[in-house]
């Protein structure tokens, strides 16, 4: 009697033992099906992006190298540390530098800028060997991109642009960089019409880098000219 008792309960236990074993397999069934199910019923609406930065340009490796930044706390956020700090980044201050791409001197011109601005006639070496023509030089080109970029600095700066503040000193640094056509491309698509030069450096890396600068100092000017 008590042998056939317990082959009860034994059936009995394997039966509930199966039934769980059957829920669980349905339950996973159910939860496996629903997660492949399509999104069509799925409501997007309350999505959007609207204000989100969605655009970026990855640095490459020149652009990562802030260990080399110019720091002078003598000369701080003035004219004079902007133009040191881009002299630095350009040539490390040497005035007798060029280029394998033949940019010249301290703030690395090339023929077409230094045309714009009246140096047209003049020797590769007596320009390498003349670094007060080299200062003016590097002020017309900022007077002359600061008038052609005076509607862009007077609608962006402020603004923020792929994770970046625009200011003032980083527009006309970029257009030292690139020639300020192609950074009234960058800023008036929302920083979309991207620019990088030979070595790969973008505008985006030269907003950043001289970005608050004191540019005050510099005149807008159309016809500005070095000599």
């Amino acid at each position: 009697m008590g042998d056939v008792i317990y082959g009860d309960y034994l059936e009995i236990f394997y039966m509930i033992k199966r039934i769980i074993g059957l829920s669980i397999l349905l339950t996973t069934g159910g939860i496996l099906l629903l997660s492949f199910r399509t999104k069509e019923n799925v409501d997007l609406s309350s999505y959007s992006t609207a204000g989100l930065d969605l655009y970026y340009i990855a640095p490459n490796f020149n652009e990562i190298e802030d260990d080399n930044t110019f720091i002078s706390p003598e000369l701080g956020k003035s004219y004079i540390g902007f133009k040191e700090a881009v002299a630095f980044k350009e040539s490390r201050g040497d005035y007798g530098v060029v280029n394998q791409f033949g940019y010249l001197g301290k703030y690395q011109f090339g023929k077409g800028t230094l045309a714009l601005i009246g140096i047209k006639n003049v020797k590769r070496n007596k320009f390498l060997n003349n670094p007060a023509l080299q200062e003016k030089a590097f002020y017309a080109n900022l007077s002359r991109n600061k008038w052609v970029l005076r509607r862009d600095i007077k609608w962006f700066v402020g603004r923020r642009m792929n994770g970046v503040e625009v200011t003032e000193s980083g527009i006309l640094a970029a257009a030292h960089l690139s020639g300020p056509g192609a950074v009234k491309k960058y800023l008036r698509s929302g920083g979309v019409e991207g620019f990088a030069d030979a070595f790969g450096t973008t505008i985006r890396y030269y907003m950043k880098r001289f970005g608050g600068y004191d540019t005050s100092f510099v005149v807008s000017n159309r016809r500005a000219k070095a000599i």
